[in-house]
């Protein structure tokens, strides 16, 4: 597995870039203000990982929502089943970075060039990442538990951002236990249940659990000032709902234990509904379907969320987290980024790192240890020869 990188301290004033600050500050009083201008996301293409985690330039994973016909599903869906002989596991311990996400921007790159940027870059972007690295920026604020850690790399006047797993991360991944792991898997069942293969189809729960499987929509957005064009997994998408055009058509599909008083409630909103509010509102999902579960590991309710509407559940608790809050600081994030990182060279990579109760650092890394940008990849974009 890779190399867990060293936390070296922010480098001296006199070895960082030219005006970059050298932290960045996330208490969310700094950044209560108006909801910044974020574009309303447009889908660029898709793709999808199989069940040996190939890539494939098509929507042969994409899944279709076909819930039960009520919200209290009778009998009650087993998440537990299969969990010991039906499951197939991605190894975790292969860290992908941008890897599939860069065999998409690859392909595409004709037309990615062709749509007019005037200063010249192969990617018309100015960030091209994941969209789960975009959610933990956008919860930063209110996050006290998990820091993380961020490799920036400036190609070709785009700035590429690929998660780093921190050392904490590492040691809850490798001795996670067998309870959290099956509650892991009780997510991916829920998605059996939920999920057909045809539009008009019906789910077969009964099938293999297989985590290297899926299906990826990459959208293009903007956020203030800056240009993105990111990716990110999508559970499955409605064939007779409201919005039928993507990404508005996809449902995100969540599971939750079982929330049984007011207080219950008012912490899922606090403290697990920003994280489902960031990951759909980033690509544009509009509606997150939550099955509830109880401690037998079955569901026997489920729970619609429609993206834009989760601000007025929270509005009233004085205490809780504030969307505007969120994207402003995301927004401060990605400049601090283009004031940092300005030297094109995808062998420099800047590490962004942040601990809760702490700002945003960074430190400056030149050589291969940290290096993410595969070699292929800045072949084919600065004009080598297409990758089979």
């Amino acid at each position: 597995s890779a190399k867990s990188p060293s936390l070296s301290p922010p480098l001296p004033l006199s070895q960082r870039s030219r005006w970059a600050p050298p932290t960045l500050p996330t208490e969310p009083s700094l950044y209560d203000g108006p909801f910044p201008f974020y574009r309303r996301p447009a889908e660029e293409g898709r793709f999808s990982l199989d069940a040996q985690r190939r890539y494939h330039p098509d929507a042969r994973q994409l899944r279709y929502f076909a819930p039960p016909p009520a919200e209290h599903p009778d009998p009650a869906f087993d998440l537990r089943h299969g969990y010991r002989d039906r499951y197939v596991r991605r190894d975790e311990s292969e860290r992908e970075g941008l890897e599939h996400l860069l065999q998409w921007v690859a392909g595409n790159r004709d037309r990615l060039r062709a749509q007019g940027d005037a200063a010249g870059r192969p990617v018309n972007a100015d960030f091209v990442t994941w969209r789960g690295h975009l959610t933990k920026v956008l919860t930063t604020p209110y996050e006290s538990q998990e820091g993380w850690l961020l490799a920036v790399s400036l190609f070709r006047g785009t700035l590429y951002v690929s998660e780093v797993e921190t050392p904490a991360a590492r040691q809850q991944r490798e001795q996670r236990s067998d309870m959290l792991q099956e509650l892991a898997y009780m997510g991916y069942k829920f998605e059996r249940y939920m999920c057909a293969d045809t539009p008009d189809g019906s789910p077969d729960p009964t099938g293999v659990v297989n985590t290297n499987e899926a299906f990826c929509t990459v959208v293009r957005t903007r956020l203030g000032s800056h240009s993105l064009l990111f990716a990110g997994e999508v559970d499955c998408m409605d064939p007779r709902g409201a919005w039928p055009e993507a990404p508005a058509c996809y449902v995100e599909l969540k599971t939750c234990k079982e929330l049984h008083s007011p207080a219950q409630r008012k912490s899922f909103y606090r403290h697990k509904l920003i994280k489902w509010w960031a990951q759909s509102f980033l690509p544009g999902v509009s509606r997150i379907v939550a099955g509830f579960r109880a401690p037998d590991g079955s569901v026997a309710a489920l729970e619609t969320f429609e993206t834009m509407k989760i601000f007025q559940l929270i509005r009233g608790d004085r205490g809780c987290w504030k969307p505007a809050v969120c994207m402003n600081f995301c927004e401060a994030f990605l400049a601090f980024l283009k004031r940092v990182v300005t030297e094109d060279d995808p062998q420099l990579v800047h590490l962004f790192a942040w601990e809760p109760g702490s700002p945003v650092s960074y430190t400056r890394h030149q050589g291969a240890e940290h290096v993410f940008l595969p070699a292929w990849y800045v072949e084919t974009m600065s004009g080598g020869k297409r990758p089979d």
